[in-house]
């Protein structure tokens, strides 16, 4: 580490690192490594991807409210799709600056709005409750597959109205390819786009096509925006995919983290246990606790300083939301303990601003009411063998968890 390095032609007058974040060393556990992050300085270099860090909340909730200077359009991922042509389709509402964002955007925040989505809420609470019926019965099962795994691809599908055939296939792999190519072309991400490439890309294209939509879900809704001149013909089916990506994905892993979280934390859950209605604020410290999102980046539009350290246009900052969501700048001492009475209001799990995952309000529905189910008819959880990471180059979960619980 040096105070002053020169990567290419640039002079960068914060602390240099070779820190990286992609190795399954550090995805294992990150937070000892956000920790030294943290520590080092509100800003810092990543000298392996030519790229600033930040690692502390409030430098990162500065950046990620100034799109105007850190913008999304030259991808939210490392390329800079300003500067080389991009391998993949920006997002249309994730990768886009206002005012293009503005009008993508309300048609999608409104569809997912909690007037909206609330709706639903009657339909994913029976489906919570016939799960968990099959879960006691049960009593051991791998809480990923069966339940984390298995009530989004059920409910959520069924709200964004796709067929049936193909889900446990194909959604999840192409949602792993969406959020691995935030980071490096790494062999993680080769081998993540491989799989993707052997049928999921073009199961994807497929169900998102009108006709295959049933008629009262939320992509056919996408349709009818675009009937209305609120969106362009071909905007609708990449917004449908965006939608299988923004609303899955996340809500899988924030299952996930739950689960792991509170069978580590026995003290926790029967605290949700004897007041199901806490449910909702459990979910927000888990969001906090164990964040869905880990790192992410921006691009810098002109010349700007954070914290003193001077960026050029075109640069790439990745903000570390895991490490945002530990900072005891913000949190208090107690930031890396899990604490279900805290209240986590203001996590950036699924990060700020305008750009904040369009799907978080339906992950947050959707694991408020898998948590209540839980809770009112679940006395105990207990991993009956160690987890296993689903390793991703943005997001953060697991891919197996032998559990067992007690009924209350």
């Amino acid at each position: 580490m040096s105070n002053i390095a020169q990567p290419g032609e640039q002079a960068v007058r914060a602390p240099v690192t070779d820190f990286d974040p992609y190795l399954d060393s550090v995805l294992d556990d990150p937070y000892p490594h956000y920790e030294k992050l943290r520590e080092l300085a509100p800003v810092f270099y990543l000298s392996r991807y030519n790229a600033f860090g930040l690692a502390r909340h409030a430098e990162i909730d500065a950046v990620l409210r100034d799109p105007a200077t850190f913008c999304s359009s030259a991808g939210v991922g490392l390329a800079n799709f300003h500067t080389e042509t991009p391998w993949r389709k920006p997002s249309i509402i994730l990768e886009v600056d206002p005012p293009m964002h503005a009008r993508t955007r309300k048609v999608v925040g409104g569809l997912l709005a909690p007037a909206s989505i609330n709706k639903l809420r009657p339909a994913f609470e029976r489906e919570a409750e016939l799960l968990v019926d099959r879960l006691l019965a049960r009593g051991s099962f791998d809480a990923v597959h069966d339940l984390c795994e298995a009530y989004p691809l059920n409910v959520f599908a069924d709200a964004v109205g796709i067929p049936a055939e193909g889900r446990d296939k194909y959604l999840l792999a192409y949602g792993d390819m969406v959020f691995n190519a935030f980071g490096p072309v790494n062999e993680r991400f080769q081998a993540c786009l491989a799989k993707a490439q052997s049928g999921a890309i073009e199961w994807i294209a497929e169900v998102c096509e009108r006709k295959n939509l049933t008629p009262d879900g939320l992509g056919a809704r996408l349709y009818q925006a675009a009937d209305e001149g609120l969106l362009a013909p071909e905007e609708a089916p990449m917004l449908v995919r965006t939608l299988l990506s923004a609303g899955l994905d996340t809500t899988v892993f924030t299952l996930c983290n739950a689960i792991v979280s509170f069978a580590r934390h026995p003290d926790q859950w029967a605290l949700v246990h004897a007041n199901p209605a806490m449910a909702r604020q459990a979910l927000e410290e888990v969001l906090r606790y164990e964040s869905t999102f880990h790192s992410f980046y921006r691009t810098t539009t002109r010349e700007v300083e954070v914290a003193g350290v001077p960026m050029g246009p075109e640069q790439k900052v990745c903000v570390f939301i895991g490490s945002a969501n530990r900072d005891p700048r913000r949190w208090g001492e107690t930031a890396n303990r899990f604490d279900v009475t805290r209240r986590a209001s203001g996590n950036m799990a699924f990060g700020t601003g305008i750009h904040g995952c369009a799907g978080q309000m339906i992950a947050r529905l959707e694991g408020e009411i898998v948590l209540t189910a839980l809770a009112r008819r679940v006395k105990s959880f207990r991993l009956e063998g160690r987890p296993v990471m689903h390793y991703n180059n943005s997001v953060r979960g697991y891919k197996s968890m032998p559990v067992s619980i007690i009924a209350a």
